[in-house]
């Protein structure tokens, strides 16, 4: 097995980057990227710990759920969740983090990275408040770049075609994979979904 190790030979077999590539980096939000985020119900969000032990999780609500306070700065509310506080306790050990911003039917997507804190302040939070409940803390965001991505990803994926998506009995409930990865007592599914429609917020 080959393995490289070298940036250098990563660049003898990609070549550069086109220019373009490079100028649309941006260490701003401007119009776009915040008229991007204001209609992105869904992200992703990457994040390390000071050893390196890398995670991305799913953070999803409302289309503008993520508030943009300034032309470097984001909120995102930290909704309900499984009190793992996986990201959050990576980033208050190593503050670096990565974006991805998804808009149903749009191919591309935008990415921001940079420095996140975790904040509990109510003048902050509760204007992110969803049925009177207010988010517990919320990811402060500096941005240090902001890009674009183009289509090639969605469009290789074809993540959009309502035609491709899987009816829900093609794969086991969550509730039959964990009985059978870890056992013991686990929530049934009519107590799981009456969880979804009761206990997102």
């Amino acid at each position: 097995m080959e393995i490289i190790e070298d940036i250098a030979e990563i660049r003898s077999i990609y070549g550069e980057p086109a220019e373009r590539s490079v100028k649309k980096q941006l260490a701003r939000l401007e119009k776009y990227s915040r008229a991007f985020i204001a209609l992105s119900p869904f992200l992703v969000i990457a994040s390390a710990d000071p050893s390196g032990r890398v995670d991305a999780s799913p953070k999803g609500d409302a289309p503008g759920f993520v508030q943009v306070i300034d032309d470097e700065t984001l909120l995102i509310p930290d909704r309900l969740g499984n009190n793992r506080v996986d990201t959050i306790g990576n980033l208050l050990a190593s503050p670096g983090v990565g974006l991805i911003f998804f808009v149903p039917g749009l191919r591309e997507t935008l990415r921001v990275n940079g420095r996140a804190r975790i904040t509990s302040d109510p003048a902050l939070l509760e204007p992110c408040a969803v049925n009177g409940k207010v988010p517990r803390s919320g990811i402060l965001i500096t941005a240090d770049e902001v890009y674009f991505h183009c289509g090639k990803a969605l469009i290789r994926s074809d993540l959009w075609n309502p035609e491709k998506h899987l009816r829900r009995s093609a794969f086991p409930s969550l509730a039959s994979v964990l009985t059978e990865q870890i056992g013991g007592a686990v929530r049934g599914d009519p107590e799981r979904l009456e969880r979804y429609k009761t206990n997102l917020y």
